[in-house]
């Protein structure tokens, strides 16, 4: 079986968007990883949840609340984040927000 590659030249034309709700597409994904692009519209959220393995958060665009654990944190365009196994983390778009998810499968 042999693996293609994926290129997306712009994420923020791919993402799509819906009034008043989160849409996510995945982009990528094989037994060792998975790439999901979300959009949230504005005042949009995610709760706050856990995930067995672990994961990193790209935000392309946009303004949103993140939640590390028990930190909250600021997070805009150009922002990374990088989460460890099973630690609750929830995000709230303040604007349109366009996030890169991508989960490390064990």
């Amino acid at each position: 079986m042999s693996e293609q590659a994926t290129y997306i030249p712009d994420l923020c034309q791919h993402t799509q968007f819906t009034p008043g709700g989160i849409l996510s597409q995945t982009l990528q994904g094989d037994e060792r990883s998975k790439t999901v692009l979300f959009g949230f519209a504005a005042g949009q959220e995610l709760s706050a949840h856990t995930a067995p393995f672990p994961a990193m958060l790209v935000f392309v665009k946009g303004e949103a609340t993140l939640r590390l654990g028990a930190e909250e944190r600021e997070a805009k365009e150009g922002a990374f984040a990088y989460m460890p196994p099973y630690l609750e983390h929830g995000i709230k778009a303040k604007t349109d927000v366009v996030m890169l998810l991508i989960m490390i499968k064990k």
